[in-house]
């Protein structure tokens, strides 16, 4: 998956470039802050976090694309796996994730040390999606890879979908002021569909699908690509959560 969003890192950035404006918004990094951003993939968030006036750090467990974000440069970057990291306690103001806090493998642990590094106060933004089945998107895939079979157990990236439950584990970890901001915009997977459809092989759900699917799964992926498209791309209908929280003072 660290090839497939280094080759494709502008499709995964322009996929979400309507959840990203309201993101960026809800951060609402200021100048001087110290910013922490999760699972920065090729650090798009990163930088522009720092085009905002912070010092923004970003890391990830993928060497290759951290290895791109600092070829592109604009902040610093590490592969790290921020639910284990040694982050320096109560060193930033602001911890960011734009889809990346929804894979750790420990989640209590994990935002139990990002609340660590958080100064008292210190805010936390998360761009999660929602529960599977309110997502159009992978409704799409479902139909086109593998039609008429039962959808696999959902991944990790739908982990944090559920608003009591992803409350429940904050609170926890030592956040509060917990709130949930409903978004609605489509996912762009490409200015057309043979794109969309070289885009979408990558994926884990694509891949988890073709178990199930046949020989003709990817005519049908690239057909239901085609009746999306739009002069803004190969629109698919999504729904996310913008998170936010802040650290309990101690």
């Amino acid at each position: 998956m660290g090839e497939h969003r280094v080759r494709f890192a502008a499709i995964f950035d322009a996929e979400v470039r309507r959840q990203n404006e309201r993101f960026r918004t809800a951060a609402a990094v200021h100048p001087g802050e110290d910013v922490l951003d999760v699972g920065c993939g090729t650090g798009e968030s990163t930088r522009q976090a720092a085009e905002d006036g912070g010092t923004a750090l970003g890391v990830d467990v993928s060497a290759p694309a951290i290895t791109r974000a600092r070829e592109l440069g604009g902040a610093a970057f590490e592969v790290a796996d921020a639910q284990t990291h040694p982050f320096p306690s109560a060193a930033f103001d602001v911890v960011l994730s734009r889809f990346g806090a929804m894979f750790f493998a420990d989640p209590p642990a994990a935002f139990a040390n990002l609340a660590r590094a958080l100064r008292p106060g210190g805010r936390l933004v998360l761009l999660v999606w929602q529960e599977r089945d309110r997502n159009e998107w992978y409704s799409v895939l479902h139909d086109a890879v593998a039609p008429g079979t039962p959808a696999p157990p959902a991944g990790p990236h739908f982990s944090l979908g559920d608003p009591d439950r992803t409350r429940a584990l904050l609170e926890g970890a030592g956040f509060a002021e917990v709130a949930f901001t409903e978004l609605r915009d489509p996912v762009c997977y490409g200015p057309d569909a043979a794109t969309a459809c070289e885009f979408a092989l990558g994926l884990l759900d694509v891949k988890q699908l073709f178990a199930a699917g046949d020989e003709q799964s990817v005519s049908r992926l690239r057909n239901a690509f085609a009746a999306r498209e739009t002069p803004e791309g190969v629109l698919l209908g999504a729904r996310t959560w913008i998170v936010t929280a802040r650290v309990r003072p101690a």
